[in-house]
């Protein structure tokens, strides 16, 4: 298993005052798929260790401040950070520093300058093989708190104790609901603080004899000696009370949390593992309800893991099981079949009866991936001319409305944040902000949300009962609205202050929808993060713009979006489509219809993180076009309300985007075909002029994206230039055909009738 796949919650802290080589470890270490913190000194590292625990520290000898040495004699002096693997970079010849190093208990050194391979076998050693192997550790490293082993030793002598004559004690597993999500927004590291900080609430409400425990999936455990249920219930509920209630502030997120409960209070039972599975099945009912109360092991939970035996039974054949399992990996491989294999044998068989048609097909694919490049240079060069507003509204700011629309269960996390940005949005007439969630059972975050609801009359809960999308809440909402023009929003969107009198500023100087730009906000959380920001940049600053400024339309991408109300009441969103957002768009375009793109209307969002939730976040956006290609196509070609401009546009919009992903690999099987016939690769002639031009050109696409993105994205984006470094150098190696790929499945999907519904990134998955 490489480190990538074994390190993906490997968090690693660099410190080094030398910021070129602070850059090149932290680019390596990232490139593997480790989770990077960094500190150019000893006290900034403290700093870092304080927010959350890392499972390794490489750190510089020579610092200023507070050196290596004087770092390491910290984290050992103190128990919380005593077991913290801690790997030395000296300077050649530096002897006297390697032997104190180690004297104070470094676990390794590397001597400068070093071979990044082996420093990343190192890391990785350290990781693998830790100074106590982590199921021995006296406490969990990334909370202080007992360690699973020591926990269960010290719970099993309770409970047999208890067993004989002693006094009945208690065993509580405490899971917070979100911390899935929590994963996928803001990344392995935001896990740690969140951990770190509930540890420290429970330590306060622990009496002196309890004992604390963290387990390696995450779970809290409380051991509460001489606790009978009536205490333990009020001890427990009092706890929850505390965790749901305290702001926890993570990679500058203000987040809530839902902690569930489940305890089994013990007197006859005889061991550790019958009392933890009693609390596990109470836990499980917690969690099926979170209502903030701590469920006991009891009759009702009995019957509700009963029923859930039931209903867990086996509904379909082990054949069926193994079809689901292995059908998106067979429409991989299909697509690979249509797209290389079976036109390799075409071209063979065609030529075995002396209609070789490969040079044609050869100089149509060139052509293909010619124009191709060239419409993306000129939709980049377009973008760079910033068009702003109407300095004045073409008519006094009317009231105006935002929908937010939300699937509490995983919104719940963030949707306090975002509700109190909106609160924040500075509008010269009234603002109404509807928050449009479907939940499927009372969740404890509603409470909260109805006292802000309470306090600012500006914001109105709207549940939609029934509703199994993002479109059923608009339209439910629009029943609501008392503005002239209404935003939409995703629950983790953070607009702009000044969000809707930009909007209103195009809304009244004639046109009909304002589409703003989306920048991510969590992209330090991960490098898919980071991925993620650099070309939501390049969709929005530059491919919208530029786009809507050659062929003169624009599209709605489902938030951070401005539609006069009775546009959008006329048009709704459809829910049986994947991508509800771009069939809105061409069917008010076909109409006639003014959509614009605005760069500098930003509303910040949460990325996904990990390649899972992109994969199924893509795989939805793919198939929604694909769909909406199919329905509009035809429809828009005969619109006469389109000029012949526009038509082009949507042709090569939506036609032209859904043959291009096979389109682009035709390469692999007519080179293939020449090698067979012309007997191998030395035979074919590399340095013909149109080949090495189309290529070249071709390849400039990824840096010419990345350029446009630079130059006329978000100034905080900007800030990160290694992040643009990352997507070039992704956007080559495998992401641009990560998403062709993506693009066939979608289309396989679609024919075969698969059609899902995915929420990313807030997926628990």
């Amino acid at each position: 298993m490489s480190p990538i796949e074994k390190s993906h919650q490997a968090s690693i802290l660099i410190v080094d005052d030398d910021e070129t080589i602070l850059d090149y470890v932290n680019n390596a270490l990232l490139e593997y798929g480790y989770d990077v913190t960094t500190a150019t000194n000893g006290k900034q590292a403290l700093e870092r260790i304080a927010e959350a625990i890392p499972d390794l520290v490489v750190s510089d000898v020579m610092m200023p401040e507070m050196d290596g040495l004087s770092l390491l004699k910290a984290l050992r002096s103190e128990k919380s950070t005593n077991s913290i693997p801690i790997l030395l970079l000296t300077t050649k010849g530096s002897i006297k520093d390697k032997v104190e190093g180690l004297h104070l208990g470094a676990d390794d050194y590397l001597t400068k300058p070093f071979d990044i391979e082996e420093l990343i076998a190192r890391v990785q050693s350290k990781i693998d093989r830790p100074p106590v192997p982590t199921e021995y550790l006296p406490q969990d490293r990334q909370t202080g708190l007992l360690s699973e082993q020591n926990f269960s030793s010290e719970a099993a002598l309770e409970i047999i104790r208890s067993s004989h004559g002693g006094k009945a004690g208690c065993l509580a597993i405490i899971q917070i609901f979100e911390i899935p999500r929590l994963r996928e927004q803001l990344g392995a590291r935001a896990e740690r603080e969140m951990a770190k900080q509930i540890a420290d609430i429970i330590r306060k409400e622990a009496n002196p004899l309890d004992r604390i425990g963290h387990d390696n999936s995450g779970l809290f455990m409380l051991l509460l000696p001489d606790t009978d249920y009536e205490q333990a219930n009020q001890k427990l509920k009092n706890l929850l009370n505390h965790v749901a209630d305290y702001p926890y502030l993570i990679n500058r997120e203000q987040l809530r949390i839902t902690p569930a409960i489940g305890y089994a209070v013990f007197q006859t039972e005889k061991s550790f593992d019958e009392v933890r599975g009693k609390a596990m099945d109470s836990l499980e009912f917690a969690v099926s309800q979170l209502d903030l109360e701590p469920k006991a092991y009891n009759q009702d939970v009995k019957i509700f893991i009963e029923k859930k035996k039931v209903n867990q039974a086996p509904k379909s054949s082990q054949g069926q099981k193994l079809w689901e399992k292995i059908l998106t990996p067979f429409q991989i491989i299909l697509t690979i079949i249509l797209s290389i294999i079976v036109p390799y044998f075409i071209y063979w068989y065609l030529d075995s009866i002396g209609r070789d048609i490969t040079k044609v097909m050869y100089i149509f694919v060139v052509i293909s991936l010619l124009t191709t490049a060239i419409m993306i240079w000129i939709e980049g060069f377009y973008a760079l001319k910033k068009i702003n507003p109407p300095d004045e509204s073409g008519s006094p700011y009317p009231k105006a409305s935002a929908i937010i629309a939300a699937y509490l269960p995983n919104e719940a996390i963030t949707i306090v944040e975002t509700i109190e940005k909106f609160l924040q949005i500075e509008y010269p007439a009234d603002l109404q902000i509807i928050l449009a969630y479907n939940t499927p059972r009372d969740l404890p975050i509603i409470k909260v949300l109805e006292r802000i609801a309470i306090r600012e009359p500006r914001l109105m809960l709207l549940r939609v009962k029934d509703s199994e999308s993002k479109s059923q809440n608009v339209n439910a909402a629009l029943g609501e609205v008392q503005g002239e023009f209404v935003g939409i929003f995703d629950a983790d969107h953070h607009p702009q202050k000044d969000a809707f009198t930009r909007a209103w500023r195009w809304l009244s100087n004639g046109y009909d929808v304002v589409q703003g730009h989306c920048m991510v906000r969590n992209g330090e959380s991960s490098w898919v993060a980071r991925m993620i920001a650099v070309e939501f940049e390049a969709i929005y600053a530059v491919s919208h713009p530029g786009r809507s400024r050659v062929y003169k339309f624009g599209i709605f991408g489902g938030s951070n979006g401005f539609w006069k109300t009775d546009l959008l009441r006329k048009t709704r969103m459809h829910g049986f489509m994947l991508t509800e957002d771009i069939d809105s768009s061409i069917r008010i375009t076909e109409s006639g219809s003014k959509i614009i793109s605005d760069p500098m209307l930003i509303s910040r969002e949460l990325a996904p993180s990990t390649l899972k939730a992109l994969w199924h976040q893509r795989l939805r956006w793919a198939q929604g076009w694909f769909q909406v290609s199919r329905e509009h196509l035809i429809h828009t070609m005969k619109s006469s309300h389109l000029t012949l401009r526009q038509k082009i546009g949507v042709l090569y919009l939506l036609g032209w985007r859904e043959i291009y992903p096979w389109l682009s690999v035709q390469m692999f099987p007519i080179i293939a075909f020449w090698v067979w016939k012309f007997g191998g690769l030395n035979k074919l002639d590399w340095l013909v002029p149109i080949f090495i031009l189309t290529t070249l050109f071709t390849l400039s696409v990824g840096p010419g994206q990345a350029f446009f993105a630079y130059t006329v994205g978000a100034p905080e984006i900007k800030e990160h230039k290694s992040w643009f470094l990352l997507y070039l150098l992704l956007a080559s190696l495998f992401y641009t055909e990560f998403k062709n790929i993506i693009a066939r499945v979608a289309q396989i999907k679609e024919f075969m009738g698969e059609r899902s519904w995915r929420i990313t990134p807030r997926e628990n998955s």
